[in-house]
């Protein structure tokens, strides 16, 4: 059987080094990246800033505001729905900068990764 023939070639080893030390590369920066978004606030409002909601980059509300205006004893639906809008709206921003940091490190490899 022919040497180049069903199996990797004499190129493949120096090939794969270097695909593991790129692999290695975009795992520190996208730690590194992380580790930066976990220190950020995403914030956001909703109902005309009636309610605003801050989030850190691990996900967990750190701070809710609450206009006394909005804190209606008769409609207290609609100020459940505000927190929610505004709470969503903060993690989707987190979210946002998480896939954008990513993206720039993987060229858009990340597909739904992140």
């Amino acid at each position: 059987m022919a040497k180049g023939r069903g199996g990797f070639g004499g190129g493949m080893p120096g090939n794969m080094n270097q695909i593991m030390k790129q692999a290695q590369r975009m795992q520190a920066q996208m730690e590194e990246q992380q580790a930066q978004i976990q220190t950020m606030e995403f914030e956001a409002s909703s109902g005309g800033g009636a309610v605003s909601v801050t989030v850190n980059g691990n996900k967990e509300v750190t701070k809710v505001v609450i206009d006394p205006e909005a804190a209606d004893p008769e409609d207290v639906e609609m100020l459940q729905d505000l927190i929610m809008a505004a709470c969503n709206e903060a993690l989707k921003k987190c979210d946002q900068e998480t896939r954008d940091r990513m993206s720039q490190i993987t060229g858009g490899l990340g597909g739904g990764l992140f």
